[in-house]
């Protein structure tokens, strides 16, 4: 068996049963091929890099199916697909044994978005650990120019008689 996988982007002014109609149109025309679908991914919707049909974002979806038919199927799908006006792009790829094992480990959860989780006496450690920071010192203000003295005379010593 030949694994494929379908991408496509449906218009995203349609309302969101004509989208999820049209996603399971193509789904029901490949099980009438006689293929096998192995997962169906709705992406939602999604900016575009560039405009389409003066679009900026799109519904994407992505089929993955196994047939054992030789790929005459795949041309028909691809004709279905360029003559409907809801879809704005798609691509037909046939995957390798690499693609296959890909798509089943993101389908697992072991490849995407993962947050570890930070334990707290961690963190409370590393802040323990940390050296203080040097304060830097406080700008000095500014010193007005002082207006020098008048020159004092010196004492007279007076005389005595």
């Amino acid at each position: 068996m030949k694994n494929y996988e379908v991408t496509f982007i449906v218009d995203p002014v349609l309302s969101g049963e004509e989208i999820k109609a049209t996603a399971q149109a193509y789904v029901d025309h490949l099980t009438s091929e006689g293929c096998n679908i192995v997962h169906v991914d709705e992406m939602g919707l999604r900016q575009l890099a560039y405009p389409i049909n003066k679009r900026s974002s799109g519904v994407y979806y992505c089929i993955e199916f196994e047939s054992a038919a030789a790929g005459n199927f795949l041309d028909k799908m691809e004709l279905a697909l360029r003559r409907d006006e809801r879809i704005m792009r798609f691509l037909a790829v046939t995957l390798d044994k690499y693609g296959v094992k890909y798509n089943a480990d993101k389908r697992a959860g072991l490849i995407g978005k993962k947050k570890k989780k930070k334990k707290p006496e961690e963190t409370e450690n590393k802040r323990e650990e940390r050296a203080p920071r040097p304060q830097k010192p406080a700008p000095a203000a500014p010193v007005a120019p002082v207006a020098p003295a008048a020159p004092v005379a010196p004492p007279v010593a007076e005389e005595e008689e």
